[in-house]
């Protein structure tokens, strides 16, 4: 069996090369096909991480600790300590945490006034949120104890002021009462996301806390974020935290931002949907072509039914030799699509659709996303697909009889 299995491997072989110009347009138009997919599937992947990647960076994290009722009255009446403590299993590793007073305030210059939220920050623990990524003019916090104010670029347009002015915030304070309380901008800081500039200002954690009161607390904040190293882990994580602190509301990404989390997960559907209507395509164009390459050799294969080859036999090499046309331009197409992806490694810059772009949660450069996941995935598929069209070809060889082949 193993020697009519290598002899009918050898013949396909044979065949494959013996036809190299009609074999090589169609190695080119799988290729082209199996290329522009993994291409196109990194940039929906790339998308799909990076939704990831704004939702857990904008100040949520993978999951937020809360007290009851700050969700339904952000104020500093529903804060809790900052001596409380975060404790995982190792098998869950974290990237950081931080600890935050954040709430809505009204900020006012010598011309214009809007409603911002008031954060207070210890810089030194804001690497796992954006506050990473701002590009700052002017000096940034200098930590937890830094009583001036950073501004968002958008926001110092629209207040007319600039690094050095002085501004004045109202906010509810610990008593309950409104605060109104001047502060000099320390610096103007460029985002990734604009909504962050026009709405977000950021003071010290310890100097938010003196200026607004501690009467309930003697250190209060309103949220503590956790990011962990794997979104995998969130689940668990959860579950931990909320048996540790059962007086808090222990949320995650995706309670915080449903409509993000819905396009993540849509996003999976999305890429085999868009395989399968581009291979779809290319399978009827395969099967046309490979009908048409049986058609043309029909004394050929009439001439190994005469020599005793079985429909068996004669279905196994019609289908080795599809299946090969096939691998050959899947892996060619892979590679192809990896190096269009290298070639996109910087990103497309698409601020000229911010607005747009920001509504889906995104940032403006889309990075494309390869995964050895997705290319397994593909070259499975489209060799699946591959085994499929041959079947219409091979069973076209199968009614090719001796007599049909000497009457051609």
């Amino acid at each position: 069996m193993l020697g009519t299995l290598s002899l009918l491997f050898s013949l396909s072989l044979r065949n494959i090369v013996r036809y190299r110009r009609r074999n090589f347009f169609l190695f080119a138009a799988i290729a082209i096909a199996v290329g522009g997919t993994t291409l196109s599937n990194s940039l929906i992947r790339g998308w799909q991480v990076d939704m990831l990647e704004t939702a857990v960076s904008g100040l949520s994290g993978h999951i937020k600790m809360q007290a009851p009722g700050f969700a339904d009255d952000p104020s500093l009446q529903h804060a809790f300590s900052a001596g409380t403590s975060i404790t995982l299993n190792p098998s869950l590793p974290t990237v950081g945490f931080a600890k935050r007073i954040n709430l809505p305030a009204v900020i006012s210059s010598e011309r214009e006034t809007r409603g911002v939220a008031i954060i207070g920050i210890d810089p030194a623990n804001e690497g796992i949120s954006f506050y990473r990524d701002f590009q700052i003019a002017g000096e940034t916090l200098t930590g937890a104890e830094d009583g001036r104010l950073l501004i968002g670029n958008a926001l110092a347009e629209t207040l007319q002021t600039t690094v050095g002015r002085r501004v004045v915030t109202i906010v509810e304070g610990a008593d309950g009462k409104s605060l109104e309380r001047g502060y000099r901008i320390a610096g103007v800081f460029d985002a990734p996301i604009e909504w962050s500039e026009n709405m977000l200002v950021f003071t010290g954690l310890e100097a938010l806390q003196g200026a607004l009161g501690t009467q309930q607390l003697a250190d209060p904040i309103t949220e503590l974020s956790v990011v962990l190293q794997s979104d995998e882990d969130r689940p668990p994580a959860i579950e931990q935290l909320a048996r540790q602190h059962p007086q808090l509301v222990v949320t995650d990404w995706r309670q915080m931002q449903p409509q993000i989390a819905e396009m993540v997960d849509l996003v999976d559907a999305t890429m085999v949907i868009w395989f399968f209507l581009i291979m779809s395509a290319l399978t009827f164009g395969l099967v046309n072509t490979l009908i048409a390459t049986v058609m043309q050799r029909t004394q050929e294969l009439g001439m190994l039914r005469a020599l005793g080859m079985n429909k068996q036999l004669l279905l196994i090499q019609v289908v080795m030799e599809c299946v090969g046309i096939m691998i050959v331009g899947v892996v060619a197409g892979l590679l192809l699509g990896v190096v269009l992806v290298f070639g996109l490694g910087d990103g497309i810059d698409l601020s000229a659709f911010s607005e747009s772009v920001e509504a889906f949660g995104m940032s403006t450069l889309l990075k494309p996303v390869l995964a050895l996941e997705d290319l397994l995935l593909f070259g499975g598929l489209s060799v699946l697909v591959g085994l499929f069209a041959s079947f219409f070809p091979a069973r076209r060889a199968l009614k090719i009889s001796p007599l049909m082949a000497m009457n051609r």
